[in-house]
Order: C-alpha cells, then sequence, then structure tokens
C-alpha cells in the first residue's frame, strides 16, 4: 500500500492549488465556491495521479537509470505493471466520471488535460520545448478546473502569470535534466535539444518577464477597480523574493529537480509564500 501511495505521487498535489487560485483572485469565498473548489480539486488530483502512474510505466527504463527515480515504485519493482495499469483506468475513469456527474465543463477540462498528458507521455515529452510548453499548459488548465467549478471568470492576467511561472519552473527542472546529462546520466531523449547555456539564459528571461507580468496585473485597472484597492503593487516585494529564492536554488546549489519538494521543504520559500498570501488579502481586506 505504501508502495502505491508513492506511485501517486500525493506530494505533487500541492501544484493543484492552482484550483484555488480563481477563488483567491476574485476574492470571492462563499461557502458554494469552497466546496465546488475542493471537489474540483479532488477530482483534478486523481486525474493527475492517473496520468502520474502512466508517465512512470512509460519511463521504466529511463527511470531506472536515473540517480533518483530509480527508487520509484515501477521502476525499483515494488510495484508490478499490471497493477499499475488497473491503478491507471481506475482513477482516470473514476475522476471524469464524477466530473461528467458534476459539472459537464469541469469535465471537459479534466479531459483535455486527460489527453494533453497521455500525448505527452507517449510521445511530446520527447519533444524539446514542446515538453515544457504541455507543462505549463496543465498549470493553466488547473486555473479552468477551479473556474468552472465556481463559475468564476478568470483574468487574462493570472493565465498569462500562471502560464509563464510554469514555464519558468519547468526550465529550472530541464536544467537539473542537462546537469545529469554532462554527468553521463543521460535519462530523457529530448534533453538533447537543452544545454546549460540555453536553459539559463531562457530561465533568467522568464524570471523577468514573470515579474513583470505580475507588477502589471497588480496595476491594471481592471484589479484595482474589482478588488477596490491600489495598494496590491506592495505584494510583488514577496513575488520577487520568491523568484530569486527559486534561481538561487537552482544556480547556486543546482536543487531544482522537482518544484513541489522545494516548495514544501524549502523554509524559505514557505515562509516568503506564506507572506505573500497574508499581504495579499490584508491589503484586499483592509487597505
Amino acid at each position: 500500500m505504501k508502495a502505491i501511495i508513492k506511485l501517486l505521487r500525493p506530494h505533487q498535489y500541492v501544484k493543484n492549488i492552482f484550483v484555488f487560485a480563481p477563488l483567491l483572485f476574485a476574492f470571492s469565498f462563499s461557502v458554494d465556491n469552497f466546496t465546488n473548489t475542493i471537489i474540483a480539486f479532488i477530482l483534478f488530483s486523481f486525474i493527475a495521479s492517473s496520468v502520474y502512474v502512466l508517465n512512470d510505466l512509460m519511463d521504466i527504463n529511463e527511470d531506472k537509470k536515473h540517480p533518483t527515480k530509480k527508487f520509484r515504485p515501477l521502476a525499483s519493482g515494488e510495484v508490478s505493471i499490471q497493477s499499475a495499469k488497473l491503478l491507471f483506468v481506475s482513477l482516470s475513469s473514476f475522476s471524469l466520471f464524477v466530473a461528467f456527474l458534476f459539472n459537464m465543463q469541469l469535465f471537459f477540462v479534466l479531459l483535455i488535460y486527460f489527453i494533453l498528458n497521455i500525448s505527452y507521455s507517449l510521445k511530446l515529452k520527447h519533444i524539446s520545448i514542446v515538453d515544457i510548453f504541455i507543462i505549463s499548459t496543465g498549470f493553466v488548465l488547473r486555473l479552468f478546473a477551479g473556474s468552472v467549478a465556481t463559475g468564476i471568470e478568470l483574468s487574462m492576467w493570472i493565465i498569462i502569470i500562471t502560464f509563464l511561472l510554469a514555464l519558468f519552473l519547468s526550465l529550472a527542472k530541464r536544467r537539473d535534466d542537462v546537469l545529469l546529462s554532462l554527468d553521463g546520466k543521460d535519462t530523457r531523449k529530448n534533453i538533447d535539444g537543452y544545454n546549460l547555456e540555453f536553459v539559463n539564459a531562457t530561465m533568467v528571461l522568464m524570471s523577468g518577464v514573470v515579474i513583470v507580468s505580475y507588477i502589471l496585473y497588480t496595476v491594471s485597472s481592471e484589479v484595482t477597480q474589482r478588488l477596490h484597492t491600489e495598494y496590491l503593487y506592495l505584494t510583488s516585494f514577496f513575488v520577487i523574493i520568491g523568484i530569486f529564492r527559486y534561481m538561487q536554488l537552482t544556480f547556486v546549489e543546482n536543487n531544482s529537480g522537482s518544484p513541489s519538494k522545494i516548495v514544501v521543504k524549502d523554509s524559505f520559500m514557505k515562509i516568503t509564500i506564506l507572506l505573500w498570501l497574508f499581504s495579499f488579502v490584508a491589503i484586499i481586506k483592509f487597505i
């Protein structure tokens, strides 16, 4: 059972917090909206776990060569291939079926995510640049899951910022693969499409674009009028610190292989995110 839970990668559910973004940025915390978002979060987590299982099924041989991924349940042999296939079918079927009954729009969002990630696992993850764009699109689909579940309309700024931030994190993850490749440990077929200079340059570019996009969001007339405050730009302080910390982890400590684990385990990052969240809510509520 422990190996099966590990196969589902529950630590990756931190990514699904983006489902709650429409609630936060619209500052609409009604009981119905919160309940519907919780349901969307659970269903997205199930469909995401099914995709993780499929990805591990497709990557068994590559994972066996990886210094850390070789300990994954399938690569290490803790879970059989047959059990993994059954788990994949069960999780995806349950999530899509419940979504179909609960909210048709949510069903289509999950279906798009599911089909996109099957394509990713089977072929597209081996195409450099395309791979990170698909990963980033998955984060945007999490936003739409929260949006259709609650009926809260998404701001174009939130969609743009989320996509750009996801690109930044995906590039950081690829940098880890490049470093492994330089050590003679080729673990991905698409790694030939990346090198350290390219990844470093694009990460620096994306970090700047993310920061500028967030600042533009906080001072846009649409946001200031809807949230009734002109001081949201002050939260940019924590966004910049967070980006700088992540770049420090990536460039100085060479630790960017798992963004989810970094967010969960790095104290500096956790404190920064909490301070950003607190300042965001406090400014809207009291200023």
